[in-house]
């Protein structure tokens, strides 16, 4: 089974983090028991369980890149002003 990120887990609700936590469990015993073809399944449904985590993340992102965006062109206008 594969972990997401600790990104993406940390912006999991806690009712996602839960089923998350108990996917995984299921899936790590389905492959001690060489039953790839089951957990197989079961990531796919951790993969989907996963999305909305991974688009607040990007979110995170597109905002921070707001922000520096927002913070270089006030800077930019202060060193105009500064120049006159």
């Amino acid at each position: 089974m594969r972990h997401c990120s600790v990104q993406v887990r940390g912006l999991l609700t806690r009712d996602e983090l839960d089923r998350y936590n108990a996917l995984m469990e299921v899936g790590s015993f389905l492959e001690s028991q060489s039953r790839y073809d089951l957990s197989a399944t079961v990531q796919k449904e951790v993969d989907i369980l996963i999305l909305p985590a991974i688009e607040r993340l990007k979110e995170k992102g597109r905002e921070r890149d707001r922000q520096t965006e927002l913070y270089l062109e006030m800077k930019r206008i202060m060193a105009e002003e500064d120049e006159e």
